[in-house]
């Protein structure tokens, strides 16, 4: 490595330690003779200084001395430099012994210059990384970190590396704590005392550093922030942490997801990659936010093709530019279609010969769905599964997953009813997988495996509450709610996709025709979350009016899980069950599908009439 080459830093870090080679080799022969060197051993250090320098240089440089920055200086810097003075005492002495030199160099002087070279070495360096982060701190955006666990810890030294933030200290309430000093900074206080650290310190950003921490703490958190009107900050979530798709220091606003408190899904890596890895995957409703989230989380297990069907342009097109740019590593085929045009799933069940097909296309608005277009609803929720799964039991796939609903429980609306009628479907169809197994006609085996799985709102999915209040928000109100008292159950649509994959693995633990129930957790009632948002919006309630509108048609006050006749049974994985519910035979199967091949339309009295004969536990008013 020639200097020439080097850069203006490392060339003023060569310099520097060529001067303080010669520097501490004065100064051992200075301490010696009590700081006045007599005129012999002064003539003996100007012979011996120029074999020391070059020597010791050609060390430094083989050693590697100048590859990082002195602001970076660590413990690995430190090893280096170590290494490269005991190796370069050894070479000097060698050196200065084979020349004759070294007879009547003082011991003293052999010991101490080695180690003054050693903590002149380091210790400049350890001085300019104080001084440069000193220099930034006063500089970067003051902060006051909530939470002091090991994330909190992590964000703090991640920060101290930014010239853009200065945390100034930690709050948490955990007692044990107090007045700690965690990578530096203190911990001052519990998170109630935030009020008065703002003021005191002057800080006019906080970051929320509690990732594991219960949906509970989350709130009163931000309604500590949002009661002395200061915006509040995130860490990334602990899933994108361990996947690798974020780093801690990536702050970032507070979310909704955030207030939830669930637990990360923990998923079986293994029986997803027998599941999906190798294999050419097929997901309906692909350009959705359920669909397109199932394709996002089912990447990381390198199918040998994705093929993403969806009857919205739009949708597919977006969906097609992201993924595209993300994922150009794997084979994807984005393909329009219509789940009930049997001849369009023929030609693409030919041509791709899926091995798992994800069926999240779907009507799933409950309003819209109630009034005019009820026999719409029907048509493609029911009919147009028939003739998927069908489809998919014709070309031999493995795996058939529905995505289902809460409201396929005891449903009181058309679109829940229509699910269930779904889930029923599917049921029937794998009786007749189970009646073909036993054939003994070459070719009228079936082996497709059903799967289904129910789970509640998914936050910030297409037509939720949640874009509304958003919306809402941003015109100054007023928001909207149908009844003070309506709950939902709530999950993210990241941890809703990873465990329609997990119950997809799953499926099959009974025979097939399993419907699994996520755990939703507790439910939430719809007024918290609009309050929830106006918060994250760096507002208080008072600033936005809330107006009841009453419930809508089809709308349940609360939403189920299970019918009355339903039980659950535990599975391997602890966030899904397993219901057992009635089965249904082929007959009936060739009844239903008989009625939804009518040419005729149906009025939306009909509909409900007959999906009440069809689904018993439905009910409606109308």
């Amino acid at each position: 490595m020639l200097i020439s080459r080097l850069s203006v830093r490392t060339i003023i870090a060569f310099v520097h330690d060529i001067a303080t080679v010669i520097m501490v080799w004065w100064l051992a022969y200075f301490f010696r003779f009590n700081f006045s060197i007599p005129p012999y051993y002064f003539e003996q250090l100007l012979e011996i200084l120029p074999w020391i320098v070059p020597v010791q240089a050609g060390i430094f440089l083989w050693f590697g001395l100048y590859r990082g920055l002195w602001r970076y200086a660590s413990f690995p810097d430190l090893k280096r430099i170590f290494l490269a003075v005991f190796f370069g005492t050894l070479t000097v002495l060698s050196m200065l012994w084979l020349l004759g030199m070294l007879y009547g160099v003082p011991r003293s002087v052999i010991i101490l210059a080695p180690i003054l070279l050693l903590l002149t070495m380091c210790g400049s360096r350890l001085m300019y990384r104080a001084w440069k982060e000193r220099r930034w701190y006063g500089s970067g955006k003051r902060v006051l970190v909530l939470g002091a666990g090991s994330t909190a810890m992590s964000l703090v030294k991640d920060l101290a590396k930014s010239p853009d933030w200065h945390v100034v200290g930690m709050l948490d309430d955990n007692p044990k704590k107090l007045g700690t000093r965690l990578q530096g900074v203190s911990v001052l206080g519990k998170i109630n005392d935030l009020p008065n650290w703002v003021q005191k310190l002057d800080v006019a950003h906080v970051i929320i550093a509690m990732p594991s921490a219960s949906r509970r703490a989350h709130r009163h958190a931000l309604e500590v922030c949002s009661s002395i009107g200061i915006k509040a900050m995130t860490v990334p979530s602990y899933v994108d942490v361990i996947s690798g798709n974020t780093k801690i220091s990536q702050i970032r606003d507070v979310e909704l997801d955030d207030l939830l408190g669930r637990a990360p899904v923990v998923l079986d890596d293994e029986g997803l990659h027998g599941l999906l890895t190798g294999k050419t995957i097929l997901v309906t409703g692909a350009g959705g936010s359920i669909g397109s989230e199932l394709c996002r989380q089912i990447m990381p297990f390198k199918p040998d093709r994705l093929v993403l069907l969806e009857l919205n342009e739009y949708a597919l097109y977006n969906i097609e530019e992201e993924f595209s740019a993300r994922f150009p590593e794997i084979c994807m085929s984005f393909v329009i279609g219509d789940v009930k045009d049997q001849a369009r799933l023929l030609q693409l069940f030919g041509q791709f010969q899926p091995a798992v097909v994800f069926h999240a296309a779907a009507y799933k608005h409950v309003p819209l769905m109630e009034n005019d277009n009820t026999w719409q609803a029907v048509l493609n929720n029911v009919k147009g599964t028939y003739i998927l799964a069908h489809t998919a039991i014709d070309f031999g796939v493995e795996k058939f997953v529905l995505v289902s609903t809460d409201k396929a429980v005891n449903p009181a609306n058309v679109m829940g009813a229509s699910k269930r009628l779904a889930e029923m479907v599917c049921q029937a169809l794998q009786q007749y997988v189970h009646h073909s197994a036993k054939s003994d006609v070459p070719g009228e085996k079936k082996n497709t495996c059903f799967v289904m799985v129910r789970f509640g709102n998914v936050l910030g999915s297409t037509g939720s509450v949640i874009p509304k209040f958003r919306s809402q928000i941003a015109k100054g109100g007023p928001i909207t709610i149908t009844h003070p008292d309506i709950t939902r159950y709530f999950m993210s649509i990241s941890e809703a996709a990873q465990l329609v994959l997990q119950a997809g693995s799953m499926g099959g633990m009974k025979g097939g025709g399993e419907i699994f129930v996520m755990d939703m957790g507790d439910p939430i009632k719809i007024v918290d979350l609009a309050k929830d948002l106006i918060r994250l919006s760096g507002l208080s309630d008072e600033d936005l009016k809330i107006v009841y509108s009453g419930l809508r048609p089809g709308e349940k006050l609360y939403e189920e899980l299970l019918a009355a006749d339903e039980n659950t049974l535990p599975t391997p994985h602890a966030k899904l069950r397993i219901t057992q519910v009635r089965q249904f035979d082929e007959q009936w199967l060739f009844a239903l599908i008989a009625w939804l091949d009518k040419d005729s339309v149906l009025s939306d009295k009909e509909v409900r009439q007959q999906l009440a004969k069809w689904v018993p536990e439905y009910s409606s008013d109308k």
